[in-house]
């Protein structure tokens, strides 16, 4: 029995013909998971490139009257109850703007990163809540078995009240945008204060349409005594925290993915006398997060990738990159509307090289 039904904005090539950097082929990711889940019947695809959307709807067996180039068109004629949008970032806010003012889907789960500028992903928040669609954001890593372990360890008071969360990975943004939202999930879905950044940005990293810092450093304030801190790039910059998140308390400190890789998880606290490590199982991510915002949906609850907990995460990237050009503490609310990294990029304020040989990975490592 069908129990939901779904469709897919933006196909993209088969993964066999992905070029790194412009298409991680997501929608086949997606498509997976919505095979997967029980009761749900993935039903239309969309692609402005036909032969894509035909490859995609060929591989999960949507038949070919369900097979589109507009997506409005494919919305209004299959009337979808979730829709995925797996295109390039700077396409994110209009698609699901416009997917959200047909009424049409319940429920719109868009990739990460939000958008390519603080006011575009704004937009898509407001135009969901305006029209009464659920939005959520592939921010997966929340239901990923490691992460889940930190998580029950801080809910624990394994190592008391949480102080300071860090994090170290390849950029603030494109990769970033997970270990920050988790950061603000360690903290209990705080909000930030201020941000604090700086940038170094010579060699060209464009990711899915939006330039990342070659390397990072940022500091925020929750309040209360409770600080962020972010180290992105590539060896140096993860080196510098050591792991891709680590959580100070009050009695202890946890290490998320430690850059030794001798555990998924470890912990030690003030009473310890040393590490205490903890391996944990694969789970297929984005198949309990999409499956997550369908039992939302059902249910009214909201999602834990909700757009405002995605929202808070992502001014503080761009709030980070605001910091670095006006060479000063950025307080929030976030006023520049924009996108100071691409705009300091236009300007000559930096000034990357491309590089000859394209190193750009997958932008949403599993």
């Amino acid at each position: 029995m069908t129990r939901v039904t779904a469709a897919v904005i933006g196909t993209g090539p088969e993964p066999d013909n992905i070029v790194w950097g412009e298409s991680a082929a997501m929608a086949y990711r997606h498509g997976e998971a919505y095979r997967e889940i029980e009761g749900c019947e993935l039903i239309a695809c969309a692609d402005i490139v036909r032969e894509n959307a035909e490859a995609f709807a060929d591989e999960f067996e949507i038949d070919d009257g369900r097979v589109f180039e507009e997506f409005e068109e494919m919305l209004f004629e299959t009337e979808p109850d979730i829709v995925s949008v797996c295109t390039p970032v700077p396409t994110h806010a209009d698609l699901v703007v416009g997917a959200a003012e047909t009424e049409v889907p319940g429920a719109i789960h868009c990739e990460k990163p939000m958008a390519d500028t603080w006011e575009g992903s704004k937009r898509m928040a407001r135009a969901a809540e305006e029209n009464d669609v659920q939005l959520t954001f592939n921010h997966q890593r929340r239901f990923d078995p490691t992460w889940q372990e930190a998580s029950r360890l801080v809910s624990d008071g394994v190592i008391g009240e949480v102080e300071r969360v860090e994090m170290g990975g390849k950029n603030l943004y494109d990769f970033g945008s997970h270990l920050i939202d988790l950061c603000n999930h360690f903290v209990g879905e705080r909000e930030a204060e201020w941000v604090l950044g700086q940038v170094h940005y010579d060699e060209e990293d464009v990711r899915y349409g939006v330039h990342n810092e070659n390397q990072g450093l940022a500091m925020w304030s929750y309040g209360d005594g409770i600080h962020g801190l972010a180290s992105t790039g590539y060896g140096s910059g993860a080196d510098a925290i050591g792991a891709h998140h680590r959580i100070l308390g009050t009695e202890g400190v946890i290490e998320v993915a430690p850059d030794d890789g001798e555990a998924d998880v470890r912990y030690k606290t003030d009473a310890g006398e040393g590490w205490e490590e903890i391996d944990t199982e694969s789970a297929p991510a984005i198949e309990r997060a999409i499956s997550h915002a369908i039992d939302c949906l059902e249910s009214g609850e909201e999602p834990v990738i909700s757009a405002d907990h995605a929202l808070r995460a992502t001014e503080i990237i761009f709030a980070a990159w605001a910091s670095a050009r006006r060479r000063g503490r950025i307080e929030l609310p976030l006023e520049e509307d924009g996108n100071a990294l691409t705009e300091m990029v236009k300007t000559g304020e930096l000034a990357p090289v491309a590089s000859e040989e394209d190193d750009n990975e997958s932008g949403d490592e599993e």
